[in-house]
């Protein structure tokens, strides 16, 4: 008797790549119009999209908290396959290699862009990587204040590292923590409360913590974005091996959408001022925020796996291109809307060039850094190459 063949590994959860791939593609796009609306951003093009801005606002809330619990998940099957100490290494190589180099060669052109536009710096990019970029301090201070060298979009990383140290640190004193958490966790989450739940943990950071913290992504003090963050990693983290809440995910994905779409135009329209500033509409907007952040990552999750588990070629390809179509991304961002700054273009077009342009670079970047064997840790590729046998090597960031 025959059994059917498997495109994936019995742990291989294509929805959940086919989320992070489309989680990063947004956020490319979602880069792109930070040249355009009124958010603070290293550069900007002469351009002013004010309709833009609710657009970025259906991601805003969930789309970082997304690609975290996607991670979470990603380390929990890791773990079934290494060793604590050996899942550390191999996590601490795929990271901190990149952002080291990242910081080095990657991102200066960003800092020295923004010096450029913004205080017109008149010393080529030599001088400036020279003398300021590689100054570890505070530089240009007072406005704009910039601590060189930084890891600008590269936050993210950072971030993902300390938590999964953090993570390494408390299952070497409990090796049985995720077993344990996650089942009580799981049960608590039966059925409806899956919504509600995570919606109200959520909602308590946007209204304790966001005010008091704003975002820096500076690492330290920065305890909104941790809390968020680190909340939706550990929720990937504790739920990956319980079946029974992916299934409730699916369940619920309309329940979901609709709430999500009902919080998030209470949301808008709070942001657009349509009512007299009051502590009560603070706490309400802070609410509803919190409520459409959980309840979106938890519509596209269901959604995802109701609809996206074919396997292809293209989604092997993109889950080992995506993580350094990321490192590059925003570099080549700023750098394009730079040159364009003076052309002239309509907005439609500049903004065309620069998505082109910016995939473009992502395509070469990838192509050459995985036929290079010395590129490829840099960019947060493995040495070896990829095989149909390489299971463990299919890992998301």
């Amino acid at each position: 008797m025959s059994t059917p063949q498997q495109l994936s590994p019995p742990e291989r959860r294509v929805d959940l790549d086919w989320v992070r791939i489309l989680a990063f593609g947004l956020l490319i796009f979602y880069h792109v119009g930070m040249l355009y609306v009124s958010w603070g951003f290293h550069i900007k093009s002469v351009h002013r999209l004010t309709w833009l801005e609710p657009v970025m606002l259906v991601l805003n809330p969930w789309r970082l908290s997304l690609l975290f619990l996607v991670s979470g998940v990603a380390s929990r099957f890791m773990l079934g396959k290494y060793g604590l100490a050996a899942f550390a290494r191999a996590r601490s190589a795929r990271l901190l290699i990149p952002l080291i180099f990242g910081m080095l060669v990657i991102v200066p052109p960003q800092s020295y862009l923004q010096i450029v536009e913004s205080l017109g710096y008149p010393q080529g990019f030599v001088d400036f990587y020279i003398h300021h970029y590689l100054a570890f301090g505070s530089q240009f201070c007072p406005n704009p204040c910039i601590v060189l060298p930084t890891w600008n979009h590269l936050w993210f990383v950072v971030y993902l590292w300390v938590y999964t140290m953090a993570l390494v640190g408390v299952l070497s004193l409990w090796p049985a923590a995720a077993d344990w958490i996650g089942e009580r966790v799981a049960a608590v989450l039966a059925g409806p409360w899956l919504l509600v739940l995570p919606c109200l943990l959520f909602a308590a950071w946007r209204l304790f913590l966001s005010p008091v913290f704003p975002s820096t992504h500076a690492l330290f003090g920065d305890w909104y974005n941790h809390a968020d963050h680190a909340t939706a990693f550990l929720i990937g983290f504790l739920l990956a091996r319980q079946d029974g809440i992916w299934r409730d995910i699916e369940r619920h994905r309309w329940a979901a959408l609709t709430l999500a779409a009902a919080c998030f135009a209470a949301f808008v329209l709070v942001y657009a001022g349509l009512f007299p500033r009051s502590s009560m509409l603070r706490w309400f907007a802070g609410s509803v925020y919190g409520c459409y952040q959980w309840l979106a990552m938890a519509a596209v999750l269901g959604f995802a796996r109701r609809h996206l588990t074919a396997d292809s070629p293209m989604r092997r390809y993109l889950t080992d291109a995506i993580f350094p179509y990321y490192i590059v991304h925003q570099t080549a961002i700023i750098v394009i809307a730079h040159a364009l700054r003076d052309s002239g273009l309509s907005a439609g077009s500049e903004a065309a060039i620069v998505i082109a342009g910016t995939a473009l670079t992502c395509f070469a970047s990838y192509e050459i850094a995985r036929r290079i064997a010395w590129l490829r840790p840099l960019f947060g590729l493995r040495m070896e190459t990829r095989s149909a046998a390489g299971i463990a090597r299919e890992q998301p960031a």
